[in-house]
């Protein structure tokens, strides 16, 4: 019976709660998957561009790994989806959920090297090695940022006991401003 009581500001149960929070977290699946796919699919098509066989072997390192971060990406993000499907009806919704968020947090993760890795290449191809390196670490520094330090600012701020708005000062009575 206690795991049907509400448990929440929403005055939902635990169940009700898990099927919210992985309904969520699958709309950002969806938001990532695509830029992944689409990644994916441009890295796929760079081995077969005659271009490809110019590339020196720091490029085609950086093009190897940045596939395969692409593809370990990909599989991160479609896991919570294998293990929902799994598990299906097994009375487990709370710990896909759990499970799912730690697999779409490690996806976030490896997308940023792959989005570095990309943008590191382009820019080592068509604008020198210098370049390559500037635009990788912008890249890497602008997802550090606006993934990671970004939520934990709005995270204190929500968290953080609201202050007493200022005193106002007293203002003087009426019939002493008209003398």
């Amino acid at each position: 019976m206690s795991a049907h009581r509400p448990c929440t500001a929403r005055n939902e149960t635990p169940l009700e709660r898990a099927d919210r929070n992985f309904v969520e977290l699958l709309q950002e699946l969806r938001v990532t998957q695509t830029g992944v796919q689409i990644l994916f699919a441009f890295l796929l098509s760079l081995a077969f561009t005659s271009r490809f066989s110019s590339l020196d072997q720091v490029q085609r390192a950086t093009y190897a790994s940045t596939l395969l971060l692409s593809v370990l990406a990909a599989v991160l993000f479609t896991a919570p989806a294998a293990l929902h499907r799994s598990l299906f009806q097994q009375g487990a919704k709370p710990l896909i959920v759990q499970v799912s968020s730690r697999l779409a947090s490690a996806g976030m993760a490896v997308l940023v090297l792959a989005f570095t890795g990309s943008v590191t290449l382009v820019v080592d191809v068509t604008a020198g090695r210098l370049g390559g390196i500037a635009a990788g670490a912008a890249t890497l520094v602008a997802c550090l940022g606006l993934w990671g330090l970004l939520p934990r600012l709005v995270r204190r701020a929500v968290t953080r006991p609201a202050s007493p708005p200022p005193a106002a000062a007293p203002r003087p009575e009426p019939s002493a401003r008209r003398r």
